[in-house]
């Protein structure tokens, strides 16, 4: 069942995870402007089916994983449409990230997911698992391919 979303409480949701959602989308995308229409994309989202939250880490769940989710479908389409946005971002600067987070970037999904909100939202394993509601134990797989794979990355490059 959906509620309705007051412009108060959409405000409270935009002031307290738009900065973790870009950051979030940042990772997935392939430009800023591309994650800043996936986090508009979610609260739109959020505004239009208004969930029913059990309490704020159920929110806060949703709201990540809605991000990943549309992070994805964005990848997908512009990854299709290749020859036409190659064509319409050629003025556009891909930001430098930097060689580590590049190559988080750069990880399949599964990895750099849970890379990204160990490392840089600081959420331990545990809350990864609810966040994205996986099991404790796949998370903590995932974390360590991740950083296995990022470890060969880096040493290929030789940044490590």
């Amino acid at each position: 069942m959906t509620q309705t979303i007051t412009e108060d409480e959409l405000r409270r949701v935009v002031k307290a995870y738009s900065d973790m959602l870009l950051r979030v989308a940042m990772t997935r995308v392939p430009t800023p402007a591309d994650a800043e229409d996936v986090v508009q994309d979610v609260f739109l989202r959020l505004l239009t089916h208004a969930p029913r939250f059990r309490d704020g880490e159920h929110e806060k769940a949703w709201l990540l994983r809605t991000t990943l989710n549309r992070s994805r479908d964005l990848y997908r389409l512009r990854r299709d449409d290749a020859p036409l946005e190659e064509a319409a971002n050629a003025a556009v600067e891909t930001p430098d990230y930097g060689p580590l987070l590049s190559a988080v970037r750069s990880l399949p999904e599964a990895y750099s997911a849970v890379i990204h909100l160990y490392y840089y939202e600081g959420y331990s394993i545990k809350e990864i698992a609810r966040l994205l509601a996986l099991p404790v134990p796949t998370v903590g797989t995932r974390l360590a391919r991740g950083r296995d794979r990022l470890r060969e990355m880096l040493k290929e490059e030789e940044l490590v």
